[in-house]
């Protein structure tokens, strides 16, 4: 076990995914005080290029594995004597849940499970007894708007919200709160869950919505778009994401939830179109004798199961922690757009 060094570990799960990979820099950018430990199963998702930036730092920590390898996370608890767990890891592409759903089921419910009863183990004496020196010790668990269903045309989610997931995907993430919770109530472990509504921002894979119609865009390819184009997300800039987290992490209460919303609801036909007007502008040369990258987009056949709108109310959140977002879609998805064509050209 490492000590004397004044640092205090948090293990970052999936920390070389979309939003790990913007959170990892984020906080050590911000925080001298802690090491991070970032264990991560690069999957497909996972892209170590995302974390080049800190790649050197000392007080961060890369190791390939999996978070269902229970040995494994007991050896990262003694070696680095952790003492947070900000747990992002999960199986999140819906497409993919409903194609294949027991990578799903493993990861995102038994991978939550090992990680919960490790932190139970390395931090409790017994139910509801912190080991000496251990009771500041918290696990935060990262979630997702999308384990409350679908809303009608009106209202938003709120944390009273009734869970009612309608893919694999969304049905392993609400198993995954409910552990979390049950691990609150059972043993008294201090645990905090955040649920998030979409991301956007620079390092998402390029399956998702956004990259994905930069990417179609700048091929010349069609920009496909399910059903009717109508279905609204609320949309959460990445960073913002990032520091919700930093301040439930840090103040939140224990055993609560905290819904993150970006206040930016919006059907996804005007997200394409504010893209195509975005690229129209910045990469002119790529049109090829289009007017606008806007001929491009195509509807295509609606998914299963497709819920046809999320949004967040955030009140909690402001109201007891502070946090509110500070891009709105309009700035962020210039700096996202901007991120990508600059990656991509």
């Amino acid at each position: 076990m490492e000590s004397g060094t004044g640092l205090t570990t948090i293990l970052v799960t999936g920390g070389a995914g979309f939003i790990g990979s913007n959170f990892v820099p984020y906080w050590l950018n911000k925080y001298d005080n802690y090491r991070i430990v970032n264990l991560d199963k690069l999957t497909y998702a996972g892209n170590l290029a995302n974390l080049e930036e800190v790649a050197h730092n000392p007080r961060y920590k890369f190791i390939a594995g999996d978070i269902c390898n229970r040995d494994l996370v007991e050896f990262i608890f003694r070696e680095w004597d952790v003492q947070g767990v900000i747990h992002f890891a999960a199986e999140s592409h819906v497409d993919n849940s409903i194609l294949g759903p027991d990578v799903f089921i493993k990861t995102n419910i038994s991978g939550t499970f090992t990680l919960l009863d490790v932190a139970r183990k390395f931090w409790l004496q017994g139910p509801h007894q912190p080991r000496h020196g251990y009771a500041h010790c918290r696990f935060h668990h990262v979630s997702t708007d999308e384990v409350y269903g679908s809303l009608g045309p009106e209202g938003l989610f709120t944390e009273e919200t009734r869970l009612a997931p309608n893919s694999p995907y969304s049905a392993s993430k609400a198993s995954s709160d409910m552990l979390v919770r049950s691990y609150f109530h059972t043993y008294g472990l201090n645990v905090v869950t955040t649920n998030c509504s979409n991301n956007y921002g620079p390092k998402q894979h390029a399956e998702k919505l956004i990259p994905t119609i930069i990417r179609k865009a700048m091929a010349l390819e069609t920009i496909p778009i399910y059903g009717d184009g109508k279905n609204i997300r609320d949309w959460l800039y990445v960073l913002d994401h990032c520091r919700g987290v930093d301040t439930a992490f840090h103040n939140g209460r224990s055993g609560e939830t905290y819904n993150l919303g970006g206040k930016n609801e919006l059907q996804n036909i005007y997200i394409a179109g504010l893209i195509c007007d975005l690229l129209d502008e910045r990469v002119p040369e790529r049109l090829s004798g289009l007017k606008s990258f806007k001929e491009l987009i195509k509807f295509v056949t609606d998914r299963p199961g497709h819920d046809r709108r999320y949004a967040i109310d955030a009140t909690k959140v402001e109201r007891e922690l502070g946090w509110e977002p500070q891009e709105t879609f309009e700035s962020g998805i210039v700096k996202t757009v901007d991120w990508y064509v600059n990656t991509w050209k």
